[in-house]
Parts: structure tokens; C-alpha cells; sequence
């Protein structure tokens, strides 16, 4: 009797063995290296774009505009405008005024405290940022609580969902971890286009809602662009991502 229990002990040791690799053979056929990019970038995705800030400090968006990898290309980049209630990033009217020359669709994002007034720091965003037709919706980067509870980020966060819709008359972009989301925002926006950041898949973002985009990493290389920069593919085509825009 031992040595039958012995013997089916090491099969399901063997069958558990079996099943991780067998995944982990899956995950690694979902991504493809790009040398030029100089990471993986998850397959059967055909959108992909960046997100920049000061760190990038100096872009030169020609040269974004123009690189390819593999047949795959540059198609959007959303930017930092703002944080806070009186932090503006101090390249985005560079940014944003030198973009609009080369074929990218742009996009403009605030940092979100939940500890400030969620009315106010959509009131600054729209203070810093033009927004014009054929550019994406606001998006709202949320990834740390500040020390509230759920029930606060929720209510500062819809503080400032309504006033950045009243004014563009889109609904705001939510980018935000998919851990965060789960633990702080799970069915309470989900009706919202979700921009999720995970960097641990290779398939799709580990969340149950659907999603719009998903930052799949934070190392890339872009010509134009000093230094990594973070990658993003689209669930979906371009024309879905457009026709989100203003």
C-alpha cells in the first residue's frame, strides 16, 4: 500500500510539473522579440503605443513616427499633462505642440491623488491641456490609495470623472494596475475604458472586466526617446481606439 501511494504521489507530482510547463510553453508562443524594441511584445495584437512623460525629457517624434520593428509600428502616445492639484509636466506643451506634425494619435493623462479633491484636479488638467477633435479622451492614471480607504478613492475619483466628462463629453480613460483596480475599483467603473498596466502576462492582462489597452511593459526602446519607455497594445484594432476619440 505505501508503495502505491509512493507511486501515485510522484504521477500527480509529474501531471502538476506537466500542466505549469505546458503553460508556461503557451505563455512564451503569445509573445514575440522585437530587436529594434528591445523587448518581447505580446502576439495577435496589431496596436501598439507608448506613454511618455519628463523622464523621455526631449522627444523627437519624427523618428517615433518612423520606426518600425518586424512590420510593427507606432500608432499613439498619451502624455503626461499634469499632477495633482499644481504639478504640470514640464515637457508636455513641447510634447503636445510638436506631435501633432507626424501620424500619431495623442493623448493626454493626469496623476491622480485620492487624498485631494477629485473636482479640482480635473479642473487643473483642463486648465493645462486643449484637447481637439480627433484626440483621445482624457485618461486618469490612478495607482496608489495616498493612505484613503476604497469608499474615498471612489468617491475622489468620481469627483473627477464628472467634471473631465461634462467637459469633453467622452467618458475618461481609467489607467491603473490590475491589482488596484481589483482591490479598489472592481465593479464600480467598469462601464469606464480600462487602460491596465501588468507586466507579469504575456497573453492578456490578468483582470475580468474587459479592457481597452494594456501597458505590457516598461522597458521598450524607441528611436527619438532617451532612456526605456513604456509599451501598450490596443484590444482591438485602430479604428477601435478611434473611435473613442474626441
Amino acid at each position: 500500500m505505501l508503495k502505491k501511494n509512493k507511486v501515485t504521489l510522484i504521477l500527480l507530482i509529474l501531471l502538476i510539473a506537466g500542466a505549469y510547463l505546458a503553460e508556461d510553453f503557451f505563455l512564451k508562443r503569445k509573445s514575440i522579440i522585437y530587436p529594434n524594441f528591445g523587448i518581447e511584445i505580446p502576439a495577435g495584437y496589431t496596436t501598439h503605443g507608448i506613454d511618455v512623460s519628463r523622464y523621455q525629457r526631449d522627444i523627437d517624434w519624427k523618428l517615433v513616427s518612423e520606426m518600425t520593428d518586424r512590420g510593427q509600428r507606432i500608432s499613439f502616445a498619451i502624455i503626461k499633462a499634469t499632477e495633482g492639484t499644481f504639478l504640470s509636466d514640464p515637457y508636455f506643451k513641447k510634447n503636445w505642440r510638436e506631435i501633432v506634425d507626424y501620424p500619431l494619435m495623442r493623448g493626454a493623462y493626469l496623476y491622480f491623488h485620492p487624498n485631494r479633491s477629485g473636482k479640482a484636479q480635473a479642473e487643473f488638467f483642463i486648465s493645462h491641456v486643449n484637447l481637439e477633435s480627433g484626440d483621445l479622451p482624457p485618461v486618469i492614471d490612478i495607482e496608489e490609495t495616498n493612505g484613503q480607504r476604497s469608499a474615498n478613492i471612489q468617491k475622489a475619483l468620481k469627483e473627477c470623472i464628472d467634471v473631465l466628462e461634462k467637459k469633453y463629453h467622452k467618458k475618461p480613460i481609467i489607467y491603473t494596475g490590475v491589482d488596484f483596480y481589483t482591490q479598489h475599483l472592481d465593479g464600480v467603473f467598469d462601464e469606464y475604458p480600462l487602460w491596465a498596466a501588468h507586466y507579469e502576462r504575456r497573453d492578456a492582462p490578468r483582470i475580468k472586466r474587459d479592457w481597452l489597452m494594456w501597458q505590457h511593459n516598461c522597458k521598450g526602446r524607441v528611436n527619438g526617446i532617451q532612456g526605456d519607455v513604456d509599451f501598450n497594445v490596443v484590444n482591438g484594432s485602430l479604428f477601435a481606439l478611434s473611435e473613442l476619440c474626441l
